[in-house]
């Protein structure tokens, strides 16, 4: 039986329809419950269409818990968990990616985790969205402790045929994930080839910092814009609503 489509992926993809999103991604590890739920409410006040909620490390438990009900406390928005492995699963999450790492070195990010984590999924009724995650260099922090094996900048087709494996084994979205932090987002070229491969909706995510990094992105292909450290690191919330503004802003220009 193929598994059904669910509240949140649908609602994903019905937004998509009429424009490209705007995912702002929350790391437990660095900010406080407190904090989070300032920018989840910012985040719905300035247009943003989901909240991701995880990190590579440090991101579980009570930890994870607190965070993520700051979250749903303060805000509307939909809560997906990003987990960096099978211990970043909170029941008091709307729906979680559950991805694949495909380019690592290691079975456990690429099977392994995900049986150790589907039960436990299923106990907490969590909305699964399969998701293709691949990492492009630097990689940062997700890619050391992930084992992955990055795609070169300069090898779009390689991603591509990630990408494309990923769709034929069902998974629904795909990733293109430069790492957080990224001193550069996914190259442009490499959004437009990967887009040109699949027939599901294309996220990308690290080191996009300003709104013209990510219209090139949305230009190129991406369907789906995930923001984090830009957002995080923001010296006050003041800072945060002009930071998300203008991202919003350069997503929501781009016509689907």
């Amino acid at each position: 039986m193929k598994m059904r489509i669910g509240k949140v992926e649908r609602l994903i993809l019905n937004k998509l329809e009429n424009s490209k999103l705007h995912f702002v991604l929350i790391d437990p590890d660095d900010v406080p419950p407190k904090t989070a739920g300032r920018l989840a409410a910012l985040c719905e006040e300035t247009g943003v269409d989901a909240i991701m909620v995880g990190g590579s490390t440090g991101a579980e438990g009570e930890v994870l818990d607190s965070v993520v009900k700051a979250i749903k406390e303060a805000s509307g928005l939909p809560v997906i968990l990003f987990p960096g492995s099978h211990g970043g699963i909170s029941k008091y999450a709307d729906a979680i990616f559950f991805m694949s790492l495909l380019n690592s070195r290691n079975p456990f990010f690429i099977t392994g985790a995900q049986a150790l984590g589907a039960f436990t999924v299923k106990r907490y009724g969590l909305e699964p969205i399969p998701m293709a995650y691949i990492v492009v260099e630097p990689g940062e922090t997700v890619g050391w402790v992930g084992d992955a094996k990055p795609i070169p900048r300069h090898k779009p087709k390689l991603a591509a045929a990630y990408a494309l494996a990923g769709q034929y084994l069902g998974m629904r979205l795909v990733y293109l994930e430069a790492g957080s932090g990224a001193p550069e987002p996914v190259p442009p070229k490499m959004v437009k080839v990967v887009k040109a491969a699949i027939d599901v909706p294309l996220i990308v995510g690290g080191g996009i910092r300003r709104g013209e990094q990510a219209r090139k992105l949305i230009e190129a292909g991406a369907d789906i814009i995930v923001t984090g450290t830009a957002i995080e690191k923001s010296s006050s919330l003041d800072e945060a609503r002009k930071k998300l503004e203008e991202i919003n802003r350069a997503i929501k220009s781009v016509c689907p």
